[in-house]
Order: structure tokens, then C-alpha cells, then sequence
């Protein structure tokens, strides 16, 4: 299989792996906030309301990015929230994201950042959407 056939056939896929893996560890940080769900070691018993609006976007924002539904929009989101949120809780600690635990949150929001710019992939609910219409339209 030369290189063309196999980038064509293998990159949408490994677009949806990413996708399905981000969304699904985004998932997580927003079920910890607003379920405890996973446990958290220290869960927060009461969220102030700027981490009740995280925890909305992280575990259903992310539970629509796994699913690949409304990638685009929604993934562009959470990138603008990864970088508010580095920027009001991380880089107040310090300029290297290393040193200020910030370093999820930068890569938080540059991969949903590309998958903004790239979409969802070739497994997806918008792709059987899609697929759907443009049968049902022939």
C-alpha cells in the first residue's frame, strides 16, 4: 500500500481515536467537578459558580466531542475555556507551564483547538448524519 492510499484511509481514523480519547478524559474532569465522579481525593463540597460553568462545558462538551457531534463549534469552545482557564488559575503561578501545572490545560486547548480546525474524523455521529442526508438526498 503506497503512502497516499494509507494517509487517505488511516488519518480520518486516527483523527476519530483522538478525538474519542480527548473527549472522553475531558469528560472525566468535569464529571469529578460536578458528580465526584471519578472520586476525587478532595472533592470541593460546595463549586463556586465559574467551576459549576467548567464543569458543564467539560462533561458535556466533552461527552459531545467523544460522540463527534458538533466537533467544530463545540471543540472551539473548549479550547477558549482551556485558555481562560490557564490564564486565570495557572499563569498567575508562573510562566512555565511545567512549573505552574499548567500543562494539560495548554494541551487541552490546542488539541481541541485542531480538532476545531480539523473535525470530527471518520468515526463520528455527524459523519452517519451526514451520510444519512447525502443518501437520502440522491
Amino acid at each position: 500500500m503506497d503512502r497516499i492510499k494509507f494517509d487517505a484511509r488511516w488519518v480520518p481514523r486516527m483523527l476519530s481515536v483522538m478525538r474519542i480519547v480527548a473527549g472522553f478524559l475531558f469528560m472525566e474532569h468535569g464529571g469529578a467537578k460536578l458528580f465526584n465522579f471519578p472520586p476525587v481525593p478532595d472533592p470541593m463540597p460546595h463549586l463556586p459558580p465559574l467551576m459549576v460553568v467548567a464543569g458543564v462545558l467539560e462533561c458535556f462538551g466533552g461527552l459531545l466531542v467523544l460522540l463527534g457531534l458538533f466537533t467544530r463549534p463545540v471543540s472551539f469552545i473548549l479550547a477558549g475555556e482551556m485558555a481562560v482557564a490557564y490564564s486565570l488559575v495557572h499563569a498567575r503561578r508562573g510562566f512555565w507551564p511545567m512549573l505552574n501545572d499548567g500543562e494539560l490545560a495548554v494541551l487541552y486547548c490546542f488539541v481541541f483547538l485542531y480538532l476545531a480546525a480539523a473535525g470530527s474524523g471518520a468515526w463520528s455521529l455527524e459523519g452517519i448524519r451526514h451520510s444519512t442526508v447525502a443518501s437520502s438526498a440522491s
